[in-house]
């Protein structure tokens, strides 16, 4: 090889300049010498001698553990000794740490880049962003901000067949991920669509009435959104087809505030309730149940103002926001009481027999409709879950993180390889209790380390 490369520079000498063949000798004595150079670039980022947690069916925890990513990729973990370490650019030492991945927001809104703060000091790394109407518009230039998979609805009315493909090509196009299915599909409508969006690659969430639950089921929709929207299928079918036709209206003689009515009425043996129940334990489908939207109709309800996080937070951007003072909704007797009702039935009859018939649960928060508040309001929800269906510590993990894989198959909220790098880092253990969750030590989202001490910083009052 060297008497080859001798031969060509002695060529290039008869033709060029002598300093152009210096130049060139110079080049090929460097690319000689850089064979035999072996040397290994350091890259990534590893985590060592902290707690590893792994939400799932059987949560994962490995003692004195370490997480190595790169990018915005988990590449691997482990237990210390066991292996060889990789060798990283950049070394975190987690002793006396509790290591999770990010939590996820399965339904909620971002608005302008205190909303983003929001959610990342409570340590929510990834979203399912529904924006609109009483939600207000998405803020796309959010920095930082938490990872956003775009959720959009689609026949919220009634709608022609032959324009549902092109409807789903254009939100696809548009960078939407999730479709969710609404009250004007009928039943074979819905099957089109679902199955045209999974071929696309696009999670689909049903809030139906003219489809029934239990034929959503059947046709293999991901999940469904808020426990008073899956639940029609407890009512008489004449109900839930007239909530169809008026789904949002707050009148309390509403065809939907009937049906709400109809449910505070149900007793925990009701057949079509433990009916319904069976269905969904043994279904694919996931549950949505957004618990946190009548949080403040509890009586136990704690004030969201007295957050750290609500400092960066104003009222102006919240639909029907709580009173700062009294932590409340400012409405009349009749209409706090009928609300009230509503979601003790919700909390202590209705879940609770969907998660002992092995219901699947996903967390989302319903941010910020109905005074639910970003970051603040996935908190709420999951201690719901625990305290009021009565999900472990374990289970609650999972629903705001690897169930989200298990619903949509995107690879999130585990730390394993291929899976993205969104992680918390915690002075202590979410597994002794939820209220650990925020004891944010270290928070990495896309693989990047945030500056957690300015998140508190930003503030707005208006809706971008």
């Amino acid at each position: 090889m060297f008497t080859s490369n001798f031969l060509i520079m002695k060529h290039w000498a008869s033709i060029y300049p002598v300093r152009s063949v210096l130049s060139i000798s110079l080049l090929c004595i460097g690319l000689l010498l850089g064979c035999n150079n072996t040397t290994k670039q350091k890259s990534g980022t590893l985590i060592t001698h902290t707690t590893l947690i792994n939400p799932g069916t059987h949560i994962e925890v490995i003692k004195d553990a370490y997480v190595y990513f790169s990018g915005n990729r988990i590449i691997s973990y482990g237990a210390m000794g066991k292996t060889p370490l990789p060798e990283a650019a950049q070394l975190i030492d987690a002793t006396g740490k509790y290591t999770m991945p990010g939590l996820i927001d399965g339904f909620a809104t971002l608005n302008n880049q205190a909303y983003a703060n929001a959610y990342l000091y409570k340590g929510i790394t990834t979203i399912l962003e529904v924006d609109g109407g009483r939600r207000g518009t998405y803020f796309v230039d959010a920095t930082p901000a938490p990872d956003v998979y775009r959720l959009e609805g689609i026949a919220e009315a009634p709608m022609p067949t032959e324009k549902l493909e092109p409807t789903i090509d254009s939100l696809y196009n548009a960078g939407v991920k999730v479709l969710l299915m609404m009250y004007g599909l009928t039943p074979e409508q819905t099957k089109l669509v679902n199955d045209y969006a999974h071929s696309l690659g696009m999670a689909t969430i049903g809030e139906m009435a003219t489809t029934t639950y239990a034929q959503g089921m059947d046709i293999g929709l991901d999940a469904f959104v808020h426990t008073t929207r899956y639940s029609l299928d407890v009512a008489p079918r004449q109900m839930a087809e007239a909530v169809a036709k008026e789904p949002f209206s707050n009148d309390l003689n509403s065809a939907k505030w009937q049906y709400y009515k109809y449910l505070t009425r149900i007793k925990a043996d009701n057949s079509a309730l433990l009916a319904h129940a069976k269905r969904l334990g043994a279904s694919n489908t996931f549950i949505i149940p957004t618990m946190s939207l009548s949080y403040l109709d509890l009586p136990e309800a704690k004030n969201p103002w007295n957050d750290p996080v609500a400092q960066i937070l104003t009222p102006e951007d919240i639909n029907r926001p709580a009173d700062k003072i009294t932590g409340k909704h400012s409405i009349d007797a009749v209409e706090q009481a009928a609300y009230t009702n509503l979601i003790k039935t919700e909390t202590e009859i209705i879940e609770p027999a969907y998660y002992k018939a092995g219901a699947k649960y996903l967390a989302g928060s319903g941010t910020d409709v109905w005074g639910t508040m970003p970051g603040i309001s996935l908190h709420t929800e999951l201690q719901l879950l625990h305290t009021k269906p009565g999900l472990t510590n374990e289970e609650v993990l999972a629903a705001a993180t690897v169930n989200f894989n298990k619903a949509f198959g995107w690879n999130v909220g585990q730390l394993k390889p291929g899976f993205e790098a969104d992680i918390l880092i915690l002075d202590k253990n979410p597994l002794e209790n939820l209220d650990n969750l925020t004891a944010i030590h270290t928070l990495i989202v896309n693989g990047k380390a945030i500056d957690y001490t300015r998140l508190l910083s930003t503030k707005t009052n208006d809706k971008e």
